[in-house]
């Protein structure tokens, strides 16, 4: 067993009175003893209370032998641990998970309302044991037992002892931590036991709502890491420090330190807090009552070195480096250490200003920033894959989002540790549509948890500088008794971000004006709809009836529609009994509600490119729409920046295999929507707004950019050139600008194309757009809005793009491996007169293998004009590779 100062760092007390009463003699202060962390992953054991009639206190003893119990490894739910033993079948495939026991709840129904069934073999708790050793020499320290998260409430047996019960241990987003000196046996070995009961529709527990179905235990479980930690008589938790920055000048920062200490004896104890920021250090006399938990504070004021000049500023990504410091902190009892501490932190200030009911702008340092992100969700058993965490956010930075949002959803603490190391940052707060927005229904012991719950994430993450900002309610704001609680709660802790009452534009008497909106649209949306709402044409338009989707303020989710993915994964998702026609196991897959049913995205396809002809047409329309219809969504958020102040693409990514919303499909295969998005994000970028034809040059640089030249050019279906215009500019740092207004064009084919190339001063592409438009109107019926959906009455027509003549396009590529990346270096041309639209490029393992994934591609779904060549990087893991060499695929709307 080592001591691991990070993972220190990672474990977390509930509140502070919610310690267990002491279980042991308390040590001698002379005997004062270091702290070290056992992490109790692997050796579990589970098994259904149903089946094991024994008590905790006979489970939790060395004379139990466990006959048919399931060996798993925590964290884990139930059904993620059943499903991984393969007492059940995959549930992401077709309508597995309809067939588990306990599903028996409506296709689309929210199951976090419901009750569950009392036949469910989930009804009942189930049993978690291990049996562990704790080395002998950490008999003279005291030994504190860690839950990060458990669903949804417990009994805790340790070697025969009661350490916890279901009074204590109730809520899915708390942290607990017991003192277990007493019951625990160094030396020797010591058996675990914890009871886990299911949450009921009344608890404030894991939700999913309209986007997946819940399993059938409503994932319950140990879902977080459990450890051991040891200590001296007093234990170190909680550092934080946090930050004033003298911006706009940014020259200057006072920085406080804090960090709870807790007395683990019956006697007070004096000793010295010393800290330690690279070569800055600091220490203070502490002064600790018995069992008591003080937050020790180090302020600027009273300790100067902490005033610091020219610091290493932490910027989001494209903004700048986020620069991180290590915070180290040591108690010390008669010179001696008791408990230690290190974690890392960044110098940075976030703060808001609201100048309209649904306009909150963001500044880092005294920069405004424009927020592009999406919806994160977790997998819908709670399992964590830290690799494939890793490779999620490989593709939002890729992609150039620089938020993701949570809601009320802990994760592991990898994912904050690793958003602060790459600059994304993370929107969070409370989840919506079950208990934890039923305020009128809860209990006194509701209030508690909630409360409980609050302390448990303003400690955890108010040290994180990738922490935008907290929500405290999300579709609803709370009343504003249960509010005030929250506020004091984060008051208490110096939470030193701001702070809003919901993700809605609903005043509440603490915060009149929110700044920002929740106001859809969800499903399709033709793509000139962002750019034609506006403010202006919202007055006196109710926005709770919809239409307000439109590029102004900050909309805290929407999205541009359904997100069908390739065919490759539609594959993966149904098999081949069920691919096509659209049958019920589609509508499994797609979302709740409203959001069953494909037919409003199926219908504009059909419109505007031409009746589905099977699965492979279906997938491949739907990348076109889906390409278009996100890039619209982030251009129009860019070009009226800071009009527009924020936008959260609903979602990121999925929590099981789906058909709607998202940016990267469960199989982690990037499509149409994540290049659409990706192209609108690249940092100098040329946009096209439909409604008024103007055209307009973005920079997402935070550096002036001269000598840069923008040429436009409009093509006729043949590709015969019907304007051409080069125009030289400038682009100011975080700027948008108007560039020009295409003219009314004579002769024009029903779809055309627009191709517009911005380069710099030595000629270099930096950034590029193509547009496939139609003379066709499109009109949108705003009297039909609602909050999901706006129609059109009448659609763009591209179905001329199906008369496109064959092309035959020429390719190679190269691959060169540095360590354990692989870079494939494609060469496409197009070789013939006509226009190759939409090719997708596409690595596999070998000829005739499965795709390699992930993959960064520099880009994709490009078309290639007559003549016309690129040369387009792709990154992978060599792991991802197998063992064969990467093969090229090409595939084109009419390109072999």
């Amino acid at each position: 067993m080592t001591y691991s100062t990070k993972r220190l760092v990672q474990l977390f007390v509930a509140a502070a009175g919610l310690l267990l009463p002491s279980l042991a003699p308390r040590l001698a202060v002379s005997e004062v003893a270091s702290a070290s962390q056992l992490r109790l992953d692997s050796g579990w054991e589970l098994q259904s209370s149903a089946k094991v009639p024994e008590s905790g206190d006979v489970l939790s003893s060395a004379s139990y032998k466990p006959q048919g119990w399931y060996p798993v490894t925590v964290p884990t739910t139930v059904v993620a641990a059943l499903v991984k033993a393969k007492v059940y079948p995959d549930p992401d495939f077709g309508t597995n998970l309809r067939n588990f026991p306990g599903m028996d709840y409506a296709v689309g129904k929210v199951f976090a309302r419901l009750p569950m069934n009392a036949a469910s073999p989930f009804a009942v708790p189930w049993w978690y044991r291990r049996v562990f050793e704790l080395p002998a020499g950490e008999s003279k320290k005291s030994a504190w037992l860690n839950f990060d998260g458990i669903n949804y409430r417990a009994n805790i047996w340790l070697n025969g002892q009661k350490i916890a019960d279901t009074s204590t241990v109730a809520g899915a987003w708390r942290h607990y931590e017991f003192d277990i000196s007493k019951a625990i046996h160094p030396g020797g070995k010591n058996i675990l036991a914890v009871q886990v009961f299911p949450p009921s529709e009344h608890d404030l527990a894991i939700t999913f709502v309209d986007w997946n179905p819940a399993p059938p235990d409503k994932d319950m479980g140990i879902f977080h890491e459990v450890s051991i930690l040891t200590s001296g008589p007093v234990a170190l938790r909680h550092p934080a420090v946090i930050s004033q920055v003298n911006s706009p000048a940014n020259d200057e920062a006072e920085l406080t330190v804090l960090a709870q200490a807790t007395n683990a004896t019956d006697q007070p104890i004096q000793g010295e807090l010393r800290g330690r920021i690279e070569s800055i250090s600091f220490v203070q006399k502490v002064e600790l009552a018995p069992h008591e938990t003080k937050e020790v504070q180090f302020h600027a004021s009273e300790f100067p070195q902490l005033k610091l000049e020219h610091p290493r500023l932490w910027w989001p990504t494209q903004m700048g480096k986020p620069e991180l410091y290590a915070l180290h902190l040591q108690f010390e009892i008669q010179g001696r250490p008791s408990d230690e501490v290190e974690s890392h932190f960044g110098i940075r200030q976030i703060t808001s200003e609201v100048t309209s009911p649904t306009r909150r702008l963001f500044r880092i340092n005294g920069q405004p920033l424009l927020i592009r992100g999406g919806g994160w969700s977790n997998d819908f058993l709670m399992r964590w894959d830290s690799q494939r965490f890793h490779q999620e956010l490989d593709y939002v930075a890729d992609m150039r989002l620089n938020t993701v949002r949570l809601e009320g959803r802990s994760l592991p603490q990898e994912f904050y540790d690793e958003t602060d190391r790459r600059g994304i940052l993370v929107m969070a707060g409370w989840s919506c549509c079950d208990a934890w927005e039923q305020w009128p229904k809860w209990t006194a012991e509701d209030h508690d948890i909630a409360k409980a719950s609050m302390r448990s994430q303003m400690l955890r993450l108010r040290n994180h500088p990738s922490l935008l900002m907290w929500l405290n309610g999300s579709d609803n704001a709370p009343p504003a008794d249960q509010e005030a609680v929250y506020l004091e709660v984060e008051k208490d802790l110096q939470w030193p971000n701001p702070i809003l009452s919901s993700a809605t534009a609903k005043a509440t008497t603490i915060h009149p004006q929110n700044g920002v909106r929740m106001t859809g649209p969800y499903d399709y949306v033709t793509p000139s709809y962002w750019f034609a709402d506006s403010e202006e044409n919202q007055a006196g338009h109710t926005c709770d009836l919809g239409g307000c989707g439109g590029a102004h303020g900050f909309n805290t989710e929407t999205s541009a529609g359904p997100a069908v993915p390739p065919i490759e994964s539609l594959q993966a998702m149904f098999g081949k009994d069920h691919l096509w026609p659209i049958d019920d196991t589609w509508t499994l897959h797609a979302g709740g509600g409203v959001f069953s049913s494909l037919t409003n995205f199926t219908n504009a396809l059909n419109q505007r490119y031409g009746e589905v002809k099977d699965v492979r047409d279906f997938a491949e329309k739907s990348q076109l729409m889906t390409y278009e219809g996100t890039r619209g969504m982030y251009e129009a958020y860019s070009k009226n920046k800071y009009v527009s102040t924020g936008v959260i693409q609903w979602m990121l990514n999925n929590a099981w295999p789906s058909t709607i919303w998202h940016l990267y499909d469960y199989y982690l295969r990037p499509g149409g929507g994540y290049f659409g998005a990706k192209i609108a994000m690249e940092p100098l970028h040329p946009i096209y707004s439909s409604t008024d034809r103007s055209i307009w040059v973005v920079s997402s640089q935070y550096t002036d950019v001269k000598g840069l030249k923008l040429q436009t050019k409009v093509y006729n279906l043949d590709m015969a050139e019907k304007f051409n215009k080069s125009i030289d500019l400038d682009a100011a740092a975080d700027s948008t600008a108007q560039v020009l207004t295409l003219p009314q064009m004579d002769g024009l084919t029903p779809t055309y194309f627009l191709k517009l190339t911005l380069t710099n001063a030595t000629g270099k592409t930096v950034g590029t757009n193509f547009y496939w438009l139609s003379t066709t109107p499109e009109t949108i019926d705003w009297s039909k809005s609602n909050w999901y959906t706006t129609p059109v009455t009448s659609q763009s027509d591209f179905k001329a793009l199906n008369s496109l003549p064959k092309v035959k396009l020429e390719s190679s590529i190269r691959t060169v491996q540095t360590g354990e990346e692989e870079t494939t270096h494609v060469t496409i041309r197009n070789p013939s007169k006509n226009l190759a639209f939409f090719i997708r490029l596409k690595l596999d393992k070998g000829a005739g293998g499965e795709e390699i994934l992930p993959v960064l591609w520099e880009d994709n779904y490009i078309s290639l004009l007559p003549g016309e060549k690129r040369e387009i990087t792709a990154h992978y893991a060599h792991r991802d590779a197998g063992a064969h060499e990467p093969t090229l695929e090409v595939r084109g709307w009419n390109a072999d």
